[in-house]
């Protein structure tokens, strides 16, 4: 099998996976939280996520080891055409983001299973995810730089914003009893939102490939959910407040 068939067969199963995801974000999203259909379609979302974060990576290998071969179409476009701007924009930048996915995916699943004791939180699986998320952070910033695109260079820092963010809640001395939802929906909105970037940027190189790098673009799913979470964690935050005044009546 080339290099092409199986970028071909990662291609098809990412697609599948990520539709699947892209559809079950938003019923826990949206819906009553702690509900059958939130827990059910909950554990939907992360799965796939797992499985278009490994498939990506998949992706973002064949296309640094053959990328005009993976990429046929762009052979002819004035910006793809070169094969050092393929590698970072389909090689590198696509294993970062499934490296975002994967770990924000896999912190926020460890921050529901260990509600309890946050410090369980890291695990040395959930090490290993901070190690590779830096790493890729970094890659995908100096690449962006060899290449003067900013967009590679700017999102790069929401990287090393998660890793920051996840030891900050990994080592928090005293943890509030609702802490562990605010990380819960930060990792996993985040993480749909890096499914949502990676669709509309790499999906709209098929169409209309100098849409790949337009900010607009990419600012739609950033924007939309840096709003989700803002609001469900202010929502969390009000919550307990109540129930602890009501218990101090």
């Amino acid at each position: 099998m080339s290099t092409h068939d199986i970028f071909i067969t990662l291609v098809a199963i990412h697609i599948a996976t990520g539709t699947v995801g892209l559809i079950s974000f938003w019923i826990p999203v949206a819906g009553r939280k702690g509900s059958a259909s939130h827990r059910r379609f909950g554990r939907v979302f992360i799965n796939t996520l797992f499985a278009t974060g490994i498939t990506a990576v998949g992706i973002a290998t064949a296309t640094l080891i053959a990328p005009l071969a993976t990429h046929p179409h762009l052979t002819e476009h004035e910006v793809f055409h070169d094969p050092i701007m393929i590698r970072a924009i389909f090689g590198w930048m696509m294993l970062y983001l499934a490296t975002l996915t994967v770990n924000l995916a896999w912190h926020g699943r460890l921050a529901l299973r260990h509600k309890k004791n946050h410090r369980a939180t890291g695990t040395g699986s959930n090490h290993l995810l901070q190690i590779a998320l830096t790493a890729a952070s970094t890659t995908c910033l100096f690449k962006g730089y060899s290449v003067q695109q900013p967009m590679m260079m700017g999102l790069s820092l929401v990287g090393f914003a998660t890793v920051a963010t996840n030891y900050w809640f990994i080592f928090k001395p005293q943890p509030k009893a609702h802490d562990y939802i605010k990380e819960h929906i930060k990792s996993l909105v985040g993480a749909g939102i890096s499914v949502y970037t990676a669709f509309f940027a790499f999906g709209a190189v098929r169409l209309m490939p100098e849409l790949a790098l337009t900010p607009g673009l990419w600012a739609i799913p950033l924007a939309t959910g840096l709003s989700l979470i803002i609001y469900h964690q202010y929502a969390v935050t009000h919550k307990f407040q109540l129930q602890k005044w009501w218990r101090s009546e």
